[in-house]
């Protein structure tokens, strides 16, 4: 037996434990990013007539596509190259009614002190040449673990419902066609994406014009409250108890 092969478990304890350590850094960070616009989804749910986010979802890069994209990429394949080059191991998508609520949304997270912007790409003023309409992000938190605060970056997807559906047809498509789309089809899909885009702004006029005329007639009576209603985004409103209500009017009386 040979030094090499007394001193290999050990390094292969470090190997495991620095890879461990890697790939939870980004989970951590999805779970922060999740909890924060989860916040601004039940926040708007219960002070707001509705919440811009209609849903939110979430993906981690496994340990084999994340080699696979570092090599056929050319990245160094050390975690220190991988995690300065690849920035969308950590994904989050935020799908929302309308395209003024992306930018709201966009507003409300980059706002946020811990969150450093690293990047902005607005694919909705100027959409991909396919058709493809989104805004992207990468942007960087701090991850605290027991020894270490580990920045780290993740990718932020800002779409509304149309927009999502026609990337998720679109996707499906040219992993379908293995990216050899036919000419004929990939003028269909852009053909496709213009009438997702004019869906959009016709949804959002309709939107303006009903808030606009206002949704509460005059003689309608108030109805009364009932308990663990949920809202049109299907979450709970915050539960008030009556009695502190109460006291709030008491002492402004």
């Amino acid at each position: 037996m040979t030094d090499q092969d007394l001193e290999w478990p050990s390094d292969l304890h470090k190997i495991r434990t620095e890879l461990t350590r890697f790939m939870m850094s980004y989970k951590f960070a999805t779970d922060e990013m999740m909890t924060k616009v989860n916040i601004l989804k039940e926040e708007f749910s219960a002070i707001h007539d509705y919440s811009p986010i209609e849903h939110v979802s979430h993906r981690l890069k496994s340990p084999e596509g994340i080699l696979k994209k570092a090599n056929r990429k050319g990245y160094p394949l050390d975690l220190e190259g991988i995690r300065d080059n690849i920035q969308d191991i950590a994904g989050i998508r935020i799908t929302c009614s309308f395209i003024s609520d992306t930018y709201r949304v966009l507003e409300m997270l980059t706002s946020q002190r811990d969150i450093t912007v690293l990047q902005v790409k607005d694919y909705i003023t100027e959409p991909k040449p396919n058709g493809y309409r989104s805004l992207h992000l990468i942007v960087a938190i701090p991850v605290f673990m027991s020894d270490r605060v580990q920045p780290v970056t993740v990718e932020v997807q800002i779409r509304t419902v149309a927009m999502d559906f026609w990337a998720s047809l679109e996707h499906k498509i040219f992993y379908k066609y293995d990216g050899a789309v036919p000419s004929a089809l990939v003028g269909e899909l852009k053909q496709a994406a213009d009438v997702a885009n004019q869906l959009d702004v016709d949804m959002e006029r309709l939107h303006d014009q009903v808030v606009s005329l206002g949704t509460t007639p005059v003689d309608t009576p108030p109805r009364r409250a009932q308990p663990a209603q949920h809202g049109a985004d299907g979450m709970t409103p915050f539960p008030l108890p009556r009695s502190l209500l109460e006291a709030f009017l008491a002492k402004a009386v």
